[in-house]
């Protein structure tokens, strides 16, 4: 996949490679994370890159201008709006892009996962839909481990949890603690 030769590019071109840490690609049955060392420049969010409102500044200069050379990039600053088009294009879920303790996670979701969206994205936000898509690959996530993933206060984990079981998507069962999530509304 395209999209996926991008992130690795992208992973190269600014990964800190001061940093003792490894670049990571884990791959689970409903995603692939990929993490890399070095968090975005503190002059650039997550909101500007998904915006395209930031100019680009590559950490590796002479590493981006080396693949710029074999035609491995086409232009400076355009590699996630083309990851997010590639996805969209698709006709699949937007991947997560996180900034994290000490570095920068994306996180790309399956098929199944793009199904959900497909079914409530009339419906639902955005964090609405990562949070089934979470509750489907894990029935025992917590408030504190969505936030965390989806990069929004628990507050707002718990607002968008609220308003999920009041349209009959999801259900607690058991207790608060200890219990699991159920997603009603799953698509077969």
């Amino acid at each position: 996949m395209e999209a996926v030769r991008e992130i690795v590019m992208n992973m190269i071109i600014h990964r800190d490679y001061r940093s003792a840490s490894d670049s990571i690609v884990k791959v689970y049955d409903d995603r692939i994370e990929f993490y890399n060392p070095g968090r975005l420049p503190d002059s650039i969010t997550v909101d500007d890159l998904l915006s395209n409102r930031y100019k680009s500044t590559p950490r590796n200069k002479l590493i981006a201008d080396f693949c710029k050379s074999l035609g491995l990039i086409e232009k400076y600053g355009s590699g996630i709006r083309r990851v997010i088009e590639y996805f969209k294009d698709a006709e699949l879920p937007q991947p997560d892009f996180r900034n994290i303790s000490d570095g920068f996670l994306v996180t790309i979701y399956d098929k199944e996962m793009a199904k959900v969206g497909e079914k409530v994205g009339d419906r639902l936000t955005g964090n609405q839909i990562k949070i089934i898509n979470l509750m489907i690959s894990d029935s025992f996530v917590s408030a504190k481990d969505l936030s965390d993933r989806i990069g929004i206060s628990v507050r707002k984990i718990e607002t968008n949890i609220s308003k999920l079981k009041e349209l009959g998507y999801i259900k607690r069962v058991g207790p608060a603690n200890g219990g699991c999530w159920e997603v009603e509304k799953r698509i077969d």
